[in-house]
């Protein structure tokens, strides 16, 4: 007799990428590149990270990021999240070296904090949620924009005074392996944009491919250099408690701070989502060029916090998407019709539970006919 498969929890998201990378690992562990072998995997991670970027600016739609400034506020209000308030958290967590982190991991846990945010992830939990999937999208794409350029500058001013190896000299490489790729990939969009676009799928392959081959060359490095032996299981598992707490404060930071702020419940979904998160696709390929031979100490904070906060968020995405489900349909009941899809996602520039939206005001005036019309009938 045959017995079923048993299956992970539906709250349990099985990143089966995060297990391509954790496999990665254990392959650079097991057989590290070493000698002309490492030299190989070296200048190969090097063009991955520039066609990696190439790639990023030949995608990037130039008009819809324009168009998505009307929302301003919201992607402000995102970018301020991303890139000022966890780098102070960072910035605070300097307290715990040397006695719960050692430099060498507060080191990736500060780099953690100047990523930017995710694209794909904040829109799907958004969807999932029922929140406002278009100012995700440009929320997203915005903080992926300015990262390429402030991610690096943060780290040059940030890293090199915690003592993180960077410095100023390091920005020529930075500029020849991102930022010029990047526009390179803009400039040429007009001409190859229809052809990648055609290619989404066979692009993504390259994209995530890119990412595994920067990661096997960042940690066989620093097994030939026997980093690894410099931290224990118990400094791991504080900072696993670390990256908790951090993640703990995001998303309650950005969830009271957009309430505070006046957003609508729309718009505070995708701030929560997208003010909280960080990008694993981007950080990679950006700390193999800011920490070289280093970074595989570096980005391990990055990729425990990216499992974290899609396990974390997924439970949260689900709960909200569950609340805002609209009510089953009562045979006989008016009001019905008017409350099923409140919670959609609206436009743009107007959250869907604003009080002034003529929705809101279609569906009290509906709600209120049939009660008048009796009451005065009752009257007469």
């Amino acid at each position: 007799m045959r017995h079923p498969v048993p299956k992970p929890p539906t709250w349990l998201p099985v990143d089966g990428y995060l297990l391509a990378l954790v496999g990665t690992v254990a392959l650079a562990a097991l057989l590290p590149a070493r000698g002309p072998a490492a030299t190989v995997a070296g200048g190969a991670s090097t063009g991955a990270v520039a066609l990696l970027f190439f790639l990023y600016g030949a995608r990037l739609s130039t008009r819809e990021a324009i168009a998505g400034l009307r929302h301003w506020r919201l992607h402000l209000t995102v970018l301020a999240c991303t890139f000022a308030v966890f780098p102070v958290l960072g910035l605070a967590a300097r307290a715990l070296v040397p006695y719960v982190l050692p430099p060498t991991l507060y080191t990736g846990l500060l780099f953690l904090c100047l990523v930017p945010s995710t694209i794909q992830s904040s829109i799907a939990f958004t969807s999932l949620a029922r929140g406002n999937v278009a100012a995700a999208i440009c929320a997203g794409s915005f903080s992926s924009l300015v990262g390429i350029v402030v991610t690096p500058l943060l780290a040059g001013l940030v890293l090199h005074r915690d003592g993180g190896g960077f410095s100023a000299g390091s920005l020529v490489p930075i500029v020849c392996q991102l930022l010029l790729p990047f526009l390179a990939g803009q400039f040429l969009r007009r001409w190859i944009g229809p052809f990648l676009t055609r290619r989404k799928k066979a692009l993504g392959y390259v994209d995530r491919g890119s990412i595994l081959l920067v990661v096997y060359s960042a940690f066989s490095a620093g097994m030939v250099q026997g980093i690894w032996h410099q931290v224990s299981p118990l400094r791991l598992l504080c900072l696993l408690g670390v990256e908790a707490a951090l993640l703990a404060m995001m998303l309650t930071g950005t969830s009271y701070g957009a309430r505070r702020l006046g957003f609508g419940r729309a718009d505070r979904i995708a701030i929560t989502f997208a003010g909280s998160k960080k990008s694993l696709a981007a950080g990679l390929p950006m700390a193999s060029v800011l920490f070289g031979a280093q970074a595989g100490l570096a980005v391990l904070p990055l990729m425990l916090f990216h499992q974290m906060q899609l396990m974390v968020c997924a439970v949260l995405a689900r709960r909200w998407g569950a609340e805002a489900e609209p009510e089953p349909r009562r045979e006989g009941d008016p009001t019905a019709a008017a409350e099923g899809g409140s919670y959609l996602p609206g436009p743009l520039t107007r959250s869907n539970d604003s009080p002034s939206t003529n929705g809101a005001l279609t569906e009290a005036s509906s709600s209120r006919t049939p009660d008048s019309s009796a009451s005065v009938n009752a009257r007469r």
